[in-house]
């Protein structure tokens, strides 16, 4: 979600002038889903019949990898989905997912027309009609009681969709509202305000360099199940393993025994939430032993006496109480990283959604710039997508000048608020309160900490509306459903994760089937709600409309070519619309390379290594954290609670696919032998695990790649609640983790979440 709000601003949104300039009476008409439009003669309508076979090239978009996938139809309907082996990055890889496509495709519960809630029950409506109640209803609200009483949320999948990300932000900045939410503030909101600080643009991220390194530590992550997350590495697993077939290692540091792990040369059991004291004592370590070097990047660095004055504090044999780290491996894994030709660390979701996990990513990239291995091959860079969104996407706001929440006083970052605060500010009565809601691709029930109390808020809004393909968790409190293409029928093009990926490449994905009459796609919701919604005279509208209509005549590949044209690649590649059909299976651009100080954002062309406001809050914590408060808890919630991902699910909207959830089954509570014994538990047992804000009952598994005192509970379920319409999902159902996270347990820097290291009990129920 960190590009999905307002950020194409008026690089997409164009003026009339282009309109005027760029169309003319004689030009053939265009379908915006798909190019020209030719007259169908029945010669070509004869020789479409006889090619009942065909491929097609396309990138998945279901998780950050995208991947090639080759998808072989026949009669019109998917025969295989396969790796695309001539995919230059992926080369063939495939996982569980992608062939689930054609399950999403063929969903006869995804919703293909607007859906009405009535007293009679759902009722499916013409889009002319849902279109007006939606635009009237939102007007009449903000009309009554201000802009901010309507806000957003948008989810996850809104970043793997190219129209989405296009055409969506013109329609929030037409809402006028603060309040405007994101899954950001459940997954990457530290990295964000890391980079920000440090670099001067939230989305100047560095990534690993895989296929360069020689050493790479992992924190809280599993890649081998997620794909890779804030680092777009497709065939991950390979890569990994390709690290240590040229003699270089793999260290992971987790709470559990991953996949990822269980491939590594070495694991280390870690406290959830302790990552802070570890990074700490890691670089004690680098300066008490003279192993400091800026490398490449010691001209244009500031921070560093900063940075080993603060870690006088932190020596390991101080912080291996409450990290479980012995003292001598955290030195001996230091040493070695130091001595490599080139190294990496790299932290995510384990690390991010925790108590410090702001200050956590920010040490992390200190230990990367301090040991030489910041802006260097094998270490940590940074990509240099074909098209640039760091330059085209103004950089969030420093530190927290946009606000702050209404009810619990929370940081806005870069015109968001955390998502931990969105129940209190729909329930809060008061100037500003939240009375309805617009929701786009995301399922917050399900993603949110405390769902229940969100669960409770929704039902009490006074008017709601849901860009979505399925009548889910959330989208059951709506009063108007708008569901867009399904990803097999519209084009796409990797906007964010591009922008990610750990090598340069360009791909571009045609549709794979036509969309039917009923149906609308992004594009089409998202310019006509934005024309409905502005307001002014006549010529304002005037020129809204024909703006509408010009953005559908010419469309996605129209605007890809111009931004494709900008970038360095159109001099050295030739590349733009043209090339990229021509070449359905990517276009390979080159390793990542050095690229600072150009591309820094700070004002003085400076890398941060110590902002002042993560150096006072390590001063803050030091005392808890050392005191073993790690978080503070009461006496009967013994146990650390952490996530887990399944290769086989996507959050929440992959588990209406059969093919994803036959078999045993994934939504089980992992424990410790030492704390199922301890507690009488056996294999397979009910137990009933309670944190502050609720319990849940789910079957144990016992299994030693638990570290003792910590519990897994996977991220995603809980497809139980009344009003769903997903067949398959309410028949494996699982549990909701998100009952038992704490809305009041975050990161108290960037607000962000604390998923993971939550204090709960369990018992046999």
């Amino acid at each position: 979600m960190y590009i999905a709000k307002g950020w194409l601003g008026p690089n997409i949104i164009l003026s009339l002038n282009y309109f005027c300039k760029c169309t003319s009476t004689t030009s053939r008409p265009h379908n915006h889903l798909h190019g020209p439009i030719r007259p169908a003669t029945k010669a070509c309508k004869l020789a479409r019949m006889k090619n009942s076979h065909e491929n097609h090239y396309i990138a998945c978009n279901l998780c950050e990898a995208t991947c090639g996938l080759e998808i072989k139809l026949e009669n019109g309907k998917i025969r295989s989905i396969r790796g695309d082996k001539n995919d230059p990055l992926s080369k063939g890889h495939i996982c569980p997912k992608a062939v689930a496509l054609q399950d999403i495709y063929n969903d006869p519960d995804r919703l293909r027309q607007p859906l009405k809630r009535t007293p009679d029950g759902w009722q499916t409506i013409p889009w002319k009609q849902a279109f007006d109640e939606v635009t009237t209803q939102l007007q009449r609200i903000q009309r009554k009681h201000g802009n901010n009483s309507v806000a957003v949320y948008l989810g996850n999948p809104t970043v793997h969709n190219l129209e989405a990300m296009l055409y969506g932000p013109a329609f929030y900045r037409t809402l006028r509202t603060k309040n405007r939410y994101s899954a950001t503030s459940v997954d990457q909101l530290p990295e964000l305000l890391v980079s920000l600080r440090m670099f001067g643009h939230n989305l100047l991220i560095p990534l690993p360099d895989l296929d360069r390194t020689d050493f790479l530590i992992i924190f809280g992550a599993n890649p081998v199940v997620s794909n890779g997350s804030l680092m777009t590495a497709p065939g991950v697993t390979g890569r990994l393993k390709a690290i240590r077939k040229r003699g270089g290692k793999l260290v992971v540091v987790d709470p559990r025994r991953t996949e990822t792990a269980a491939i590594a040369d070495q694991h280390l059991f870690i406290k959830p939430g302790s990552d802070v004291l570890m990074l700490l004592s890691m670089l004690y370590v680098v300066f008490s032993e003279k192993l400091q070097n800026l490398g490449t990047i010691a001209a244009f660095t500031k921070g560093l006496n900063d940075i080993e004055t603060l870690v006088q504090a932190f020596p390991p044999a101080t912080t291996a109480p409450v990290t479980g780290i012995d003292a001598d491996a955290l030195k001996n894994l230091v040493r070695e990283f130091c001595r490599a030709d080139s190294a990496s660390c790299y932290g995510r979701i384990g690390v991010s959604t925790q108590q410090y996990g702001t200050l956590s990513q920010w040490l992390i990239i200190v230990l990367n710039a301090v040991t030489g291995n910041l802006d260097s091959a094998g270490g940590c860079m940074f990509s240099k997508p074909a098209f640039e969104v760091v330059n085209a996407i103004r950089s969030g706001k420093k530190g927290f000048a946009d606000g702050f929440s209404r009810v619990r006083n929370l940081p806005n970052f870069n015109g968001e608020f955390p998502v931990a605060t969105l129940a209190e500010e729909i329930t809060t009565p008061g100037e500003d309160q939240i009375r309805a809601l617009v929701t786009g691709a995301g399922n917050p029930v399900l993603s949110v900490p405390n769902g229940r109390q969100l669960d409770d808020a929704f039902g009490s809004l006074e008017y709601m509306v849901s860009i979505d393909i399925y009548l889910n968790e959330t989208t059951r409190h709506a009063n108007i459903i708008l569901p867009p293409l399904s990803s097999l029928e519209r084009p796409h093009y990797d906007l964010a994760f591009q922008a990610l990926a750990i090598r340069n490449g360009a791909k571009y994905s045609q549709p794979v089937f036509k969309a039917g009459k009923e149906q609308r796609s992004d594009a089409q919701i998202f310019l006509e709600l934005t024309w409905r919604m502005q307001s002014g005279n006549w010529i304002k509208r005037i020129t809204g409309w024909l703006q509408k209509e010009f953005l559908l005549r010419r469309g996605n590949e129209w605007i890809l070519d111009k931004k494709l044209k900008q970038s360095p690649y159109f001099q050295s590649h030739d590349l733009d619309m043209k090339k990229l059909k021509h070449n359905p299976h990517g276009i390979d651009l080159g390793p990542l390379q050095p690229c600072l100080p150009g591309r820094l954002f700070t004002p003085d062309k400076m890398i941060d290594l110590a902002p002042e406001i993560f150096v006072q809050a390590v001063q803050q914590m030091r005392t808890n954290l050392l005191a073993d408060k790690l978080p503070p808890q009461r006496e009967e919630f013994d146990l650390l609670l952490i996530g887990r991902r399944d290769p086989r699910t996507n959050n929440s909207w992959m588990h209406n696919s059969y093919r994803m959830v036959k078999g045993k089954p994934r939504c089980l509570a992992y424990i410790h032998p030492q704390d199922a014994q301890s507690r009488g538990i056996a294999e397979g047992d009910e137990i009933i695990v309670r944190s502050r804000v609720g319990s849940v009952e789910i079957p144990a598994s016992l299994t030693a790649e638990m570290m003792p005192g910590v519990i897994s509970i996977p991220h995603g379920w809980g497809h139980g609640l009344e009003g769903v319409k997903l067949s398959v999902a309410t028949q494996h159902a699982g549990v909701n983790t998100n009952i038992l996270t704490d809305e009041h347990f975050l990161d108290s820097l960037s607000g962000n979440a604390a998923l993971n290291g939550v204090p709960v009990s369990v018992g046999r129920a």
